[in-house]
């Protein structure tokens, strides 16, 4: 496919997600099944420019003057592809193209959108929008299109954020790397890193046990991690920084039993697994049964012998750990509001009754999970969410109710783990709140938005 039929496809796919708000991989590929005539490479190309523009939608808007999919689709490629204004006029012309470029799309091309003249590529600071959009269809407030997020989240994020809402949430709005988790189970950190120069991995100086693969170019696949034969042997999980992170805060777990109580697919869980180095008992849990199916796999592939794995669908239930739990790991459910960066579509889909219902759920799972922590134990709180609605406001409801838990620093625990470095703990410093709880979010950790905290029970 040319340009302008890349184009026109990627705004066909922008088209369906709005009127369907269904996640942008389905609307992938069902545009891909009425188009057996597009390769792995427009494939490729299109959904990378997809996930452009939902990432930078609202500042893309803005700077367009339009809130349209072709807007904001034009809108990406010029801004953040760098294609030239002459190169999508040529596409648009083509005959499978989207249509020829107004004068208007052409004077907002050549300025950045009229009002951000100041800014060589949106999203800009508040103060540099267009004052006229404020009352173009989709934007209502400068913080929300500064940082492209819905609107309805602004009181939010500026209550966790404050005047750094802006800078924090542009970065959430950036490409992902693709970060690994090197298995000591199966081989030393040292060999699986040089197993992994074909993908061109570097270790991450955070942690002992990572490494990192550059964010591809927009258009371009991302390299084939599960293919290489150092994946298959078991020697790397494709794991993201912030979850790796996460996971450390488990602190010294070799010989303890330990319940992962959201266990889902296993990538924390496996973390977790080689942390103890086999020793010890690890409990699998997950309300869903069939998130549990890839770990019976992951797990033999990992190499860990000291697992198992408890599946409501099996009838397994968790009774007999009733207060036997030195660690409780509870992965929480939420709004998966850190994940934006790799999943930009969810933040448009996300409503207030979605973010309400997880509140529930998560006080749920809270209370749960906390009956099987024994008298001395500890239990770790992690979502992939930055929100106080998720996290704080969650433990201060808990901890009012149950007075024999209390919070312990998070980066003590993470440092009791040996896997974090002193470049590590210097960079989760600045992550640390008051409250011993950890916020990661990806303009001071390079990773995924995460909150993790440990409670203690007497």
């Amino acid at each position: 496919m040319r340009m302008g039929g890349r184009l026109s496809a990627a705004i066909e796919v922008l088209d369906d997600f709005d009127r369907r708000r269904v996640p942008l991989k389905t609307a992938l590929a069902d545009w891909a099944r009425g188009a057996r005539y597009a390769g792995s490479k427009d494939r490729a190309w299109i959904s990378g420019l997809c996930l452009d523009v939902l990432r930078k939608k609202r500042s893309l808007a803005a700077a367009m003057g339009d809130d349209s999919s072709r807007a904001a689709a034009i809108g990406a490629l010029h801004f953040h592809w760098h294609v030239s204004i002459d190169e999508l006029a040529e596409a648009c012309d083509e005959p499978h193209g989207p249509g020829a470029l107004s004068d208007d799309e052409r004077a907002r091309l050549a300025v950045g959108g009229d009002g951000w003249t100041k800014c060589a590529s949106p999203p800009c600071a508040a103060d540099e929008i267009d004052p006229a959009y404020a009352g173009h269809s989709g934007a209502t407030s400068d913080s929300s299109v500064a940082g492209d997020f819905p609107d309805w989240l602004a009181p939010n994020i500026d209550r966790v954020f404050g005047d750094k809402a802006a800078a924090i949430m542009a970065a959430f709005c950036e490409r992902a790397d693709i970060d690994l988790r090197l298995n000591s189970l199966k081989t030393e950190p040292e060999k699986a890193l040089a197993a992994l120069k074909s993908v061109k991995a570097q270790s991450i100086p955070l942690l002992t046990t990572s490494a990192r693969i550059a964010a591809p170019e927009p258009s371009e696949k991302a390299p084939g991690i599960t293919i290489i034969p150092a994946f298959n042997k078991g020697w790397v999980e494709v794991q993201d920084l912030g979850s790796q992170l996460a996971a450390s805060a488990a602190g010294a777990i070799k010989g303890a039993q330990v319940l992962d109580y959201c266990a889902g697919g296993g990538g924390k869980t496996l973390a977790l697994a080689s942390m103890m180095e086999n020793t010890g008992q690890l409990y699998a849990y997950d309300r869903e049964a069939r998130r549990l199916a890839p770990l019976f796999d992951r797990a033999k592939r990992a190499g860990v012998r000291n697992l198992q794995i408890r599946s409501p669908a099996g009838g397994e239930g968790l009774d007999d750990l009733v207060g036997k739990m030195g660690l409780v790991f509870v992965d929480a459910p939420c709004s998966g509001a850190g994940t934006w960066r790799r999943h930009p579509d969810t933040k448009w889909r996300l409503t207030e009754a979605q973010l309400a219902t997880r509140m529930i759920e998560q006080d749920a799972v809270l209370r749960e999970a906390s009956r099987f922590v024994r008298p001395g134990g500890r239990m770790v709180w992690v979502t992939c969410s930055f929100l106080m609605e998720e996290n704080e406001d969650r433990l201060a409801s808990f901890l009012s109710d149950n007075k024999e838990f209390s919070q312990i620093s998070a980066l003590d625990a993470m440092n009791a783990s040996g896997q974090i470095t002193q470049e590590g703990r210097e960079a989760l410093q600045a992550c640390l709140s008051a409250d011993g709880a950890i916020r990661l979010t990806p303009d001071k950790i390079r990773a995924d938005g995460f909150f993790i905290a440990v409670l203690a029970r007497r």
